[in-house]
């Protein structure tokens, strides 16, 4: 089977490699010339995800997997396409960015060959497959879908760091137009992919077809809109804990010995590329949904809150070094995308605070390109702002950071024995060893 992949990024470039090693022969296209070009290195260009260099090394050797900027050569008679592009969501209207999306569109479209299955696996809006790319693949291309062509969507659902586990692990989601180009989606995945045996589910693990384009796209942004929503209801209690002397994280553990509850935990910052984006792609094709509006807007709102309460607890914030601990979105990945690093700093910026960033996977240069002055650990500093819960930062302690006189943990990863006489509070900890220390600061 010829199966091109188009965007050969954290998601598209472990895709393109699990089809090739089950026996594909794969074309990616990539707008990056230096990706191409590490990728035909074998040379992963990313680092993080598991086993992709050592599937690199042995794929693109055997000529099994190459990359290239033009779709000319990837598209033409492929049995497959599938489409990994980033959708991005304007930060001000909340409405989908189909910049990215529709131009990779249009190129596969000039080049799509009769025969061809296109399965879109980017997260897309319900009804975007069937009312946006299909129509646009036929008036540029001029075949007629279900007749020249099929298309599906079939949602990515794993994470970096862990692609090919969770391919195994998670059922393949479909949804296709016709009856035919399911059975084609469902012949294309079957032969890529190999499922683990999962008990707990209903039904054997395996291609899932949910009947419809929109069904796929729903469901998507439902499991992605669900864990945005249970972590707003999260923090909505952790807030509320946090002024009245209650530890939630007692509270949530007791909740969920209940096998009904299944509270998240709260946080400073939702971050990545998912769950902070897909309620908002959710809403624009709902905007009614108010219980979608109101977490995405209180999660968003966690940083702000904190650096006020630490600006209130220390007087003013003007003049003081302010420390935050974190840039990537979540422990152990080198990735800021959607990362509570950025309003953090904003928030303390605007309290007038100096502002200097740690994070264990970006050097100084790195940390500089982003517009922040690096901290190094032992370096003095009045505050400290846990952003991320790598785990390098549980055993700091107060000695590292001289003169500190807060600590905000937003993550509940810090302990009050680290940190013996410095106040310190914890998101969501009301009690008595947090919250009257801090009310002391």
């Amino acid at each position: 089977m010829k199966t091109a992949v188009v965007a050969l990024g954290k998601i598209g470039l472990p895709l393109a490699v699990q089809f090739a090693d089950a026996g594909h022969e794969v074309t990616g296209v990539d707008t990056n010339p230096r990706q191409v070009e590490l990728i035909n290195q074998a040379t992963e260009p990313f680092p993080g995800e598991a086993h992709l260099q050592e599937k690199l090394s042995e794929l693109v050797p055997a000529g099994k997997l190459r990359a290239t900027t033009d779709y000319a050569e990837a598209i033409p008679d492929a049995d497959a396409i599938v489409i990994v592009v980033p959708l991005f969501v304007n930060d001000a209207t909340w409405e989908p960015d189909f910049g990215w999306m529709d131009a990779a569109t249009r190129s596969l479209a000039e080049h799509i060959t009769p025969g061809t299955l296109v399965s879109y696996e980017t997260t897309l809006p319900v009804g975007t497959l069937r009312g946006r790319f299909v129509p646009m693949i036929e008036e540029i291309s001029g075949l007629k879908e279900s007749v020249d062509f099929h298309a599906v969507f079939s949602p990515e659902r794993v994470l970096t760091g862990r692609v090919f586990e969770d391919l195994r692990k998670y059922p393949k989601l479909i949804g296709a137009l016709t009856a035919e180009g399911t059975a084609k989606a469902r012949e294309f995945y079957e032969s890529a992919l190999q499922f683990d045996e999962r008990p707990d589910l209903h039904r054997a693990n395996g291609v899932w077809d949910l009947g419809t384009p929109e069904a796929s796209e729903l469901a998507k942004l439902a499991e992605t809109t669900y864990r945005d929503v249970n972590i707003g209801l999260a923090n909505e209690f952790a807030l509320f804990a946090q002024d009245n002397g209650i530890d939630v994280y007692k509270v949530i553990e007791a909740s969920n010995s209940q096998p009904y509850s299944h509270i998240h935990q709260p946080g400073i910052a939702v971050g990545g590329h998912c769950i902070p984006v897909y309620p908002r792609l959710y809403l624009s094709t709902d905007p009614k949904a108010e219980t979608v509006r109101t977490a995405r807007t209180l999660n968003a709102s966690v940083p702000a809150k904190l650096v006020e309460r630490a600006s209130s607890l220390l007087g003013d914030l003007s003049g003081m070094k302010a420390v935050v601990l974190g840039a990537s979105y979540r422990t152990g990945v080198k990735e800021t995308a959607f990362s509570g690093v950025f309003p953090v700093v904003e928030a303390l910026r605007e309290h007038g605070a100096e502002v200097a960033v740690h994070d264990t996977y970006y050097d100084d240069e790195e940390l500089a390109d982003f517009g922040w002055a690096p901290y190094h650990v032992g370096e003095e500093a009045d505050l400290v702002i846990v952003q991320t819960n790598h785990a390098e930062y549980k055993d700091l302690t107060a000695a590292d950071v001289p003169g500190v006189k807060l600590v905000i943990d937003g993550r509940n990863i810090t302990t009050a024995e680290n940190w013996t006489g410095t106040p310190r509070l914890v998101l969501g900890d009301g009690s008595a060893s947090t919250h009257q220390q801090a009310e002391e600061a």
